[in-house]
């Protein structure tokens, strides 16, 4: 784009209006910036300025985010990048935008910090990467192939009581990993993970503090298998998936218990895969398998590597679904990948991979 890229910003301060125009233009990519005080002005403006990228707040009069983002995705589909606060009705609302469509989100910063005002450089940074996004790419969430997914799950596992489930020795351990685009993916993979195998899983999603426990807890209402956020000191436990909290590296130790850590970001991000999927090898060995769907970067190839030295398995979601091919293809193009697969297919793969592992279990974790 010879002139840069255009942006909409839609906020109902005036003042946040002005700070992100203003920030936003430093960047040289960025050449020029429209704004709308709520959802209604912006979708008049989105047909008239055709713009590459739209901020949208996650709360406003008139038509909130959730509702404006809903009518982009209806009437001229952009990406869109919502801008959130950090309260437990912002991170459950910009989960759901996430589901629906949006590309990323950016936190709200405390301006009157020095921190705060350099965060906003950030939300540049995520624009452009946005806009690099293919809507049409990024898999749709079909709610009724999902609701019978899901289903189907939860009749399985009403045939085993969920105590006894959670004391079977466990044969494998499944790690996937996820970031830009990863919340919308995870709706569409989790619902479909058998609760009834002798399987763990480990969740990693790039998120800030605070967003993760929101995306567990939805997760969680979609899924046959147990998910919640991660604490130090929980244990694997078969049908339980563990999401490692905003802002913490999650790995897993010898008697298979969950230590956090707020050691060094790995790749710029906190919590990192490759940290995870080393811990979780070094236990499982060859019965560790993982999963890398869409994200910006390369975390996750090192902690494959990792599990395919222990002998263990690896899918990764292909392009044509993913709406960054960051993370998937920096393992794929490390040879890493056994199976490059659509989105739709990945929690197959991976069961597939389980019950060839429950033929020779490696017995309980001790």
């Amino acid at each position: 784009m010879a002139n840069g890229l255009k942006v909409l910003v839609v906020d109902d301060s005036a003042f946040a209006r002005t700070r992100v125009r203003r920030r936003l233009l430093n960047d040289p990519a960025i050449g020029d910036v429209e704004t709308a005080p709520d959802g209604v002005s912006a979708l008049r403006k989105l047909i008239e300025y055709e713009p590459d990228v739209v901020t949208l707040d996650v709360q406003m009069p008139r038509m909130d985010g959730l509702q404006a983002l809903s009518e982009i995705m209806a009437t001229a589909p952009t990406p869109v990048v919502m801008v959130s606060g950090l309260t437990d009705g912002d991170s459950e609302t910009t989960i759901r935008a996430l589901e629906l469509g949006a590309v990323d989100f950016f936190l709200k910063p405390d301006t009157s910090t020095p921190e705060g005002k350099a965060a906003l450089d950030r939300l540049a940074d995520i624009v452009k990467q946005a806009a690099t996004v293919t809507l049409s790419k990024m898999a749709s969430t079909d709610e009724a192939v999902m609701r019978a997914a899901m289903e189907n799950q939860l009749n399985a596992a009403a045939s085993q009581p969920r105590s006894y489930r959670r004391s079977l020795n466990m044969d494998c351990l499944a790690v996937i990993a996820s970031s830009t685009g990863g919340p919308k993916a995870l709706s569409v993979v989790v619902p479909q993970l058998p609760a009834d195998r002798s399987t763990g899983y480990l969740f990693v999603q790039h998120m800030p503090p605070g967003f993760t426990k929101s995306l567990a807890e939805r997760l969680n209402r979609s899924s046959a298998l147990e998910i919640r956020e991660a604490e130090d000191g929980d244990k694997l436990e078969a049908g339980v998936g563990l999401m490692a909290p905003g802002g913490y590296h999650m790995k897993v130790d010898s008697r298979g218990i969950i230590r956090l850590d707020e050691g060094p970001t790995i790749h710029g991000v906190r919590p990192a895969a490759d940290l995870t999927m080393q811990s979780a090898a070094k236990l499982y060995g060859r019965n560790t398998i993982t999963a890398v769907l869409t994200g910006m970067g390369v975390d996750g190839r090192d902690g494959v590597k990792a599990i395919k030295a222990a002998g263990g398995s690896s899918v990764v979601e292909h392009e044509s679904t993913c709406a960054v091919y960051g993370m998937p293809r920096a393992v794929a193009e490390a040879g890493l990948a056994d199976r490059i697969v659509p989105l739709d297919k990945v929690s197959g793969i991976l069961t597939k991979y389980m019950d060839e592992r429950a033929k020779q279990p490696i017995g309980a974790v001790s």
